[in-house]
Formats: structure tokens, sequence, C-alpha cells
């Protein structure tokens, strides 16, 4: 009976140990943040897997005070012709608006839009080879439009050269299964 109070006595203490080391978050100094924003926003699967993760587990970042809002691709097709570029927008659009909200936007704009257009490649990549080429063809002008106009503005005309494209990777791909 002893041996059961020393052990739940010991318990305890070791609860209220960890308890007092305890202390609220705080938040990161402008050093700290501009450091992980970089090692986000660089143009390798390194970078994107490593923001991927921190995106599913927001609250692990909240003494950062990221802005994780996205509106995705903004007025241009999040999924044109199928291809999903959700995720290579939504990481573009946290570059953007986190290095504004620290003033330091022009100096990292050029690697944000270098890093969206790899994510969007990366994307392509995992389309079969007959489709591809549309896909990789709606990436460059994505990225052509993010470099020139800060946003994602696609037109019509680019839509339809893209769905063309695809549609003879379609057809080429069914006559080699034929």
């Amino acid at each position: 009976m002893k041996l059961r109070r020393v052990a739940v006595l010991a318990s305890i203490l070791a609860l209220a140990g960890v308890i007092s080391t305890v202390s609220p978050a705080t938040a990161a100094g402008i050093d700290e943040k501009l450091a992980v924003m970089s090692s986000w926003s660089q143009p390798t699967a390194t970078s994107y897997n490593a923001w991927n993760a921190a995106r599913q587990h927001q609250s692990d970042w909240a003494s950062y005070g990221f802005d994780w809002s996205t509106d995705y691709c903004s007025t241009s097709p999040d999924q044109p012709l199928g291809f999903d570029f959700r995720l290579s927008c939504q990481r573009h659009d946290f570059g953007y608006r986190n290095y504004k909200a620290v003033g330091q936007f022009p100096a990292n704009k050029s690697r944000i839009d270098d890093a969206f257009y790899r994510d969007l490649k990366a994307k392509c990549a995992t389309y079969n080879a007959f489709v591809r080429p549309a896909c990789t063809s709606l990436a460059w002008t994505y990225y052509q439009a993010v470099s020139a106009f800060g946003n994602v503005v696609v037109s019509d005309a680019d839509l339809q050269r893209a769905a063309d494209l695809k549609e003879r990777g379609e057809l080429a791909a069914a006559k080699s299964r034929a």
C-alpha cells in the first residue's frame, strides 16, 4: 500500500514538473518568421513538402501569425481542363500574402513565382505523358501571368489552346491502346 502511494505521489510530482515548464506560446520574431517563410518559398520539392506539412498543421505555427488564406488561382480556373492547380496556387498565395505583410514582397516575388512554376510542373508530371503537354502549357501560361501581373489571368484562348493539346494527347493515348 505504501509503495502504491509513493508511485502515485511520484506521478503527481512529475506531472506538476511538466506543467510548470510549459509557458504560453510567444510570438515569433520577424527574423524567425522570415527564415521560415524563405524555407517554404524555395523552388524545390523539399520546400514544397515542408510548407504543405505546415499547412496541414497550421496550429503548430500559430505563434508566427501566418496568413493561410487563399483564393487559389484568383480569377483563373483552379482546375483548368481537370488539372488540379489548387495547392500550387495556395502556396503561391501564402508567399505573396505573408511577404507583403512584412514589407518584404518585392525582394522575394520572383522566387515565389519560380516556386509556383516548379509546383505546377511537378503537378503536371503526375499526369500521363499524352495529356502532360497540355498541362505544362497551362503551367507556363499561369507562371507568365503571375510574373507579369502578380496574379493568374488566363484567357479563353489560352485555355482553348491547352484543351486542343489535351485532346490530341487523349487521341494519341487511345490509338496507342488500340
